[in-house]
C-alpha cells in the first residue's frame, strides 16, 4: 500500500522542526507501510518529504524512499505501482542510464530527470500518487494516475502546503485546519459518501 506525506513552509525552517512535523505526518499514517520509514529535509527551502514502506518490487535498500536521482536535483516519495517500469527501464538503460536497484521508484525518478514530466506522464501504466521535489527550481510537483486509485490530500494555508496520503497525515500537522464541514458531514449521512473535492474538514 506505502503512504506519502510532505510539506513545504512559506518561511522554511530548521531542520529540527521540520523533521519534527514530517515524522508526525509519517507516523499518523504507519499502518500504511510495515517495512520500512524515510523523512527527507532540505533546511534551505523548507521542505521535508516522508514515505512508509511497503516493499513489493525491490525489498532491498536500493528502493527505500524519499529516494534522490542519481543528479541529485530531483526528490521523490511515491506510492503505486508502474505497470510497464520494466520497458521503461530498458529505454533509459539504452540512453545510459545506471541502475542501483530494481525498484520501479528508481526508473520513475530517472526517468522524469531525463524525460522530463511532461513526456514521461502519459506514458505511466499504473496505479499512482507521486511528489517529486525539483531542488533546482524550487519546485514541488505532485500526480496522480488517472483513475485516482491511489489517495492523495492537500492543504494549503499561511503556513505552506501539506499533502498525504490519507487526511491522518494532514491532521498531524498543527496548522492544518480540523474544522468539520458541514455540508460534507450532511452529504455523507445522506449519501455514504463525501464526493471529491470535499473532505470532512472545511
Amino acid at each position: 500500500m506505502c503512504g506519502i506525506a510532505g510539506l513545504v513552509l512559506k518561511t522554511g525552517g530548521t531542520r529540527q522542526n521540520l523533521m519534527r512535523r514530517a515524522n508526525a505526518m509519517n507516523s499518523a499514517i504507519a499502518h500504511r507501510g510495515p517495512d520500512g520509514e524515510g523523512v527527507w529535509v532540505d533546511e534551505a527551502a523548507g521542505v521535508a518529504l516522508a514515505q512508509r514502506r511497503l516493499a513489493i518490487i525491490d525489498l532491498s535498500e536500493t528502493g527505500a524512499q524519499p529516494m534522490v536521482s542519481a543528479s541529485g536535483r530531483f526528490v521523490i516519495t511515491y506510492n503505486g505501482e508502474i505497470y510497464n517500469f520494466q520497458d521503461l527501464r530498458k529505454e533509459l538503460e539504452a540512453e545510459g542510464i545506471p541502475f542501483r536497484g530494481t525498484s520501479d521508484t528508481e526508473v520513475l525518478l530517472e526517468a522524469w530527470s531525463l524525460w522530463g514530466q511532461a513526456a514521461l506522464v502519459p506514458r505511466l501504466n499504473g496505479m499512482f500518487a507521486i511528489a517529486l521535489w525539483d531542488r533546482q527550481h524550487r519546485q514541488l510537483t505532485l500526480v496522480r494516475d488517472p483513475f485516482g486509485i491511489k489517495p492523495l490530500a492537500w492543504c494549503s494555508n499561511g503556513d505552506g502546503f501539506f499533502f498525504g496520503s490519507e487526511i491522518k497525515a494532514l491532521s498531524a500537522d498543527p496548522s492544518c485546519p480540523r474544522t468539520l464541514d458541514q455540508a460534507s458531514v450532511a452529504a455523507y449521512l445522506r449519501h455514504g459518501t463525501i464526493p471529491a473535492p470535499w473532505t470532512i474538514y472545511q
